[in-house]
């Protein structure tokens, strides 16, 4: 892990020989990384991890995690620009939580466990320090979703980035059981259960900075509808709920699930929607939270593009058999959640799933 683009020795035999280190790269941080890393990818270990850090690749053991027949879904994600308030603001400890939450949180979608976590941090000049604490913000990432950080990559490429920028990808691989995925069974009648958000997460943060930049304020002014500064309170972490949809989907009863990310809640329903169905959602079933509210009224924005723009407060929908409803709600509350039951699934015109609504937000 933490390789990177890695090369030793000079350009000639002179005593002045051009080194890499000359040319930007420095091995030596890259190894102190490592190192400074190996305790937070330690606290992640999990029943089927096999290697730790340092070889060329990472090996799992899907036999040791459980799995008979096992059937394995992957998915890579990224932070989006986020990433530009973390690095204005120098506040990164969590931006590694949101890197893991939009990997493993689709996982979940359809019927996955979480096994294991790659990541790709790449910068132009490697402050160790700064990198660990992403780093340690991804193994929390990980820990709460109960996948193990096997191995990733540290890219340090001069010229690339300008300075203190980096990027972050993420690529979580996680099993079911055969015949086990998600979607499957929804149907007329079945309920809609939306689990809270923790504000934006980590899409639409290029409208979020356009309308920080006509509001006039700065990333350290006081949030206008939270405690702390405006970029603390729109770093907080995209929810992770894996370890709860996970007990829910073992409970029974759970024919699908809908991670709200970019197209907000007009566009990620649906994709769990057999064609001529439609999600029939009451706006009224819960509150908008108020940085959505802020962000609506600074910009002028209309309902219907807040609505496929943001979560809006609703950062996962569950599609649940109306019998297993009730049962379901009352182990999501028990697990901590922020429940809501926020409409059915209806039979619609033919063609194409999608989202009708009902009351408002705005």
């Amino acid at each position: 892990m933490r390789r990177g683009d890695r090369m030793t020795g000079a350009t000639n035999g002179g005593k002045n020989g051009l080194t890499y280190a000359d040319a930007g790269v420095d091995i030596d941080a890259g190894n102190l990384l490592v190192e400074r890393i190996k305790p937070a990818a330690k606290r992640t270990d999990r029943a089927g991890t096999v290697s730790g850090l340092g070889g060329f690749g990472a090996l799992f053991d899907l036999k040791a995690a459980g799995y008979n027949d096992p059937i394995l879904v992957a998915a890579t994600d990224g932070v989006g620009t986020k990433l530009r308030i973390a690095i204005d603001t120098g506040n990164v400890d969590t931006i590694g939580i949101d890197l893991v939450a939009m990997c493993v949180n689709d996982l979940v979608c359809q019927g996955a466990e979480p096994l294991l976590f790659l990541d790709y941090f790449a910068t132009g000049k490697l402050e160790v320090d700064q990198a660990a604490r992403i780093v340690e913000g991804i193994a929390e990432g990980c820990v709460q979703s109960g996948a193990a950080l096997i191995g990733g990559e540290t890219a340090e490429m001069p010229g690339m980035y300008h300075k203190g920028d980096f990027d972050l990808a993420g690529f979580a691989v996680g099993a079911m059981e055969r015949g086990s995925a998600l979607p499957e069974g929804v149907a007329p009648g079945d309920v809609l259960i939306g689990l809270g958000s923790n504000g934006v997460h980590s899409n639409g943060y290029s409208f979020v900075r356009k309308v920080v930049e006509i509001s006039g304020l700065a990333w350290s002014d006081a949030c206008p509808w939270a405690d702390g500064s405006l970029g603390e309170v729109l770093l907080a972490p995209t929810r992770l709920y894996v370890k709860q949809a996970l007990k829910a989907i073992r409970a029974g009863g759970v024919h699908g699930l809908a991670h709200i990310t970019g197209g907000g809640l007009t566009e990620n329903p649906p994709r769990v929607l057999p064609d001529g169905m439609v999600c029939e959602i009451d706006l009224s079933a819960w509150e908008l939270p108020a940085v959505f509210r802020w962000l609506a009224e600074t910009a002028g924005m209309s309902e219907p593009e807040l609505l496929k723009t943001f979560n809006c407060g609703i950062g996962m929908i569950l599609v649940v058999a109306p019998e297993s409803a009730d049962a379901v709600e009352t182990l999501l509350r028990a697990e901590g959640e922020t429940v809501a039951r926020i409409g059915r699934v209806a039979e619609g015109p033919e063609g194409k799933p999608g989202v009708t609504y009902t009351g408002r937000l705005l």
